[in-house]
């Protein structure tokens, strides 16, 4: 007789998940986070540990080397390791979960074979590469151009802001292979050890122990089959992977959010102010009450996101949501950084405080994977408006 996992038991391996993410990021995570943000970086070590933990692979097909998987798990695991408190981490260590997608869901089974089981086994580090230097959100606009030249692309052009840029091993790159407009967009396969590519690092107010680069693409050449895809199919390609992507970010944000709430509670606690410690003071109950009231209410928008994103994920008012969701998560995670910094005063300033550093980082998680304005306007957009 065949079985099948019920709810109960679904939500007590999601519950072990978790505990298990959390021992691991207590251990060998945290005690290390302001060392790693101060020295601009972490061990690439750390890519094939939390392949070991089974983290990398989350979500991708079992062939490939990855584990199918409900959503709630891959929300779960960006939700503990944001308890270190660092979005720069994050951002490098999973760069492959917009870095992959598109290469698993649409390039060539031997292309998949040569890229992703050394990525999700943290052998190889994957980025994606679309932002360019007068470009910005504007996908349709970009300028990087490529070329066939025989069996080969040839791909000149610059992009900037890249995560995992400086030691990607494989960068799924957006290039102009048509005519203007989105029409003309692909998506190419690059190694990293490619002749002509240079990469420059970029100093950032945040994020700091994430690589961010600038690459240029100088006649870089990369053999035919790397295309990702039908030629000039990219665009598509592009919107569908900023998807998840925006999920993943809007659960980072609301726990980010939450570090700066257990911070703020645990300093009012103990500080004492006029005779009593501070969270005596109605202003700073208030205050705490305020951030939780706003976690809780992003909570419930990402659950409903997150059921809504496995059941239809193209959906118009899906996508509308996800963008909403975004804005509402990091303005969350915006407010929090802020009336943490503010309760904490002094030390709040003070570099070694997870606040600190999440105030740091607060506004690049309100721009990448598309700038609050953008948000608006694309879903407004989706819902015909």
């Amino acid at each position: 007789m065949t079985t099948h996992p019920t709810a109960s038991d679904t939500a007590y391996e999601l519950a072990a998940f978790r505990d298990g993410v959390r021992a691991w990021v207590d251990a060998e995570v945290a005690p290390f986070v302001r060392e790693w943000d101060e020295t601009g970086s972490f061990p690439r070590e750390l890519y094939r540990r939390a392949a070991q933990m089974g983290l990398l692979q989350l979500g991708y097909p079992e062939h490939l080397g990855g584990t199918p998987c409900a959503f709630a798990f891959r929300l779960a695991a960006a939700q503990e390791i944001a308890r270190a408190g660092s979005g720069g981490l994050m951002a490098s260590l999973f760069s492959h979960n917009i870095g992959l997608p598109p290469v698993v869901e649409h390039a060539h089974a031997a292309l998949q074979q040569r890229i992703v089981p050394a990525v999700l086994a943290g052998e190889a580090i994957a980025a994606l590469a679309i932002t360019e230097p007068g470009g910005g959100s504007d996908v349709a606009r970009l300028r990087t151009t490529a070329r066939l030249d025989g069996d080969h692309w040839v791909i000149d052009g610059e992009k900037t802001f890249i995560t995992s840029g400086l030691r990607a091993d494989w960068l799924t790159v957006a290039v102009r292979t048509g005519g203007p407009g989105a029409s003309g967009i692909s998506l190419i396969a690059v190694p990293g050890a490619s002749p002509g590519l240079q990469r420059t690092e970029l100093d950032k107010m945040g994020w700091w122990c994430s690589d961010t680069a600038h690459l240029r693409f100088d006649g870089v050449r990369v053999p035919a089959d790397h295309l990702i895809g039908p030629e000039n199919a990219g665009f598509r390609m592009i919107m569908a992977n900023f998807n998840g992507e925006r999920l993943l970010m809007s659960a980072g944000a609301c726990a980010f959010a939450q570090v700066c709430l257990d911070e703020t509670l645990d300093w009012a606690r103990t500080r004492q102010t006029f005779g009593q410690p501070l969270v005596a003071h109605q202003v700073v109950k208030h205050r705490l009450m305020d951030m939780r009231m706003r976690i809780r209410a992003s909570e419930a928008m990402l659950q409903e996101a997150c059921a809504r994103f496995e059941a239809h994920p193209n959906d118009p008012d899906t996508v509308a949501d996800l963008c909403l969701l975004k804005n509402q998560a990091t303005q969350t995670m915006q407010f929090c950084a802020d009336a943490a910094v503010q309760t904490l005063g002094g030390m709040g300033y003070m570099r070694g405080t997870k606040s600190e550093r999440i105030y740091r980082e607060v506004k690049v998680m309100m721009i990448g994977g598309g700038a609050e304005e953008i948000m608006k306007e694309l879903a407004a957009r989706q819902l015909g408006l």
